[in-house]
């Protein structure tokens, strides 16, 4: 933290915060609100796309997500498998099995397209992604 910043903040706990106190559950519930996700399933399913540009795992997948601070399915990963089924019966993905029963996925040709007008188009991106989600 820049020293300006550090000093601003000595500054507000002396006056400003000086009678505020927080239990430890309070501190817990705040933190977890910052953490919270603000993404919607749109921007979600985007990020899942472009990931999927080169083949991946489920569990690579879900792993390249959390990096991208995506949390969403830290502790309901069949919730991504449902996406990933939707987009594979949508016709966007394809996947196969490899021979230690992992199952890859791959955007094709269909999932290439609408993730290039959904890039494009980033302020209609909801637009094509609902369209694709609803058929």
């Amino acid at each position: 933290m820049e020293d300006r910043l550090k000093n601003l903040r000595k500054s507000m706990e002396k006056t400003t915060f000086n009678q505020l106190k927080f239990t430890e559950r309070q501190r817990k519930d705040i933190r977890e609100k910052i953490n919270k996700q603000n993404e919607s399933e749109e921007d979600i399913l985007l990020a899942i796309m472009q990931l999927l540009v080169l083949e991946k795992t489920g569990f690579e997948l879900a792993k390249y997500l959390r990096s991208r601070g995506i949390q969403k399915f830290e502790n309901n990963e069949g919730l991504l498998y449902t996406l990933l089924h939707r987009l594979e019966q949508s016709g966007c993905l394809q996947s196969n099995w490899d021979e230690s029963a992992a199952k890859h996925y791959k955007l094709n040709d269909k999932g290439r397209k609408i993730l290039r007008k959904a890039e494009k188009k980033q302020t209609k991106k909801r637009f094509v992604l609902t369209e694709l989600l609803e058929g």
